[in-house]
């Protein structure tokens, strides 16, 4: 019984020093950082905001396209199309009372409305042309202004973010009395 309680006790010793023989990876290593964002050349192409406001000028959304900013495509056809929907209903509604109030200057009295007055027709068919007026100002505004978004992005697409342009706050002494005195430093380095 002790013989094999030995034998037993020595394989698992063996067994342990083999183990304890493989190479373990070093945990102390130090990784490689990748290179600085900053490092990157940032190619300027000044036709680049051009070619933006040309191309949603062109489709509106195309220049947010090539700005690479897909997020506000939605946005641009949902200002357009509300807009347009908006104007195409008062128009239909504009074109129906002004119809009505011609066909009564008639006398033809079969409108859907027989118990309104000519002078509610009239006011109702300008309340609509000034809906529709209204409609189609804001779809020339949306639109210019998707041509203006994307112009202003493209520009800005190219604007100097690196670390060289931070704000570094410092505590300076004074010269000759040593004292520390408050107030901002303006640092640039080219």
């Amino acid at each position: 019984m002790k013989l094999t309680s030995y034998i037993v006790l020595l394989c698992g010793l063996l067994t342990c020093s083999a183990w304890s023989q493989q190479a373990a990876s070093d945990s102390l290593k130090i990784k490689q950082l990748p290179e600085p964002l900053a490092a990157k050349p940032v190619i300027i192409d000044p036709l680049r905001p051009a070619k933006a406001a040309f191309y949603s000028a062109l489709v509106p959304g195309l220049g947010q396209a090539y700005n690479k900013k897909y997020w506000k495509i939605p946005i641009v056809y949902a200002a357009l199309g509300t807009t347009i929907y908006f104007y195409i209903t008062n128009n239909n509604k504009y074109n129906e009372f002004r119809d009505i109030y011609k066909n009564r200057l008639e006398g033809i009295y079969t409108d859907p409305y027989p118990n309104v007055d000519n002078s509610r027709i009239v006011t109702a068919q300008q309340f609509y042309q000034r809906n529709r007026d209204l409609s189609m100002l804001l779809t020339v505004a949306f639109y210019a202004l998707n041509i203006i978004e994307a112009n202003v992005d493209a520009h800005l697409m190219q604007f100097n973010v690196s670390d060289n342009l931070s704000f570094q706050p410092d505590i300076l002494r004074h010269p000759i009395d040593r004292s520390f005195n408050p107030g901002l430093a303006l640092r640039m380095s080219f």
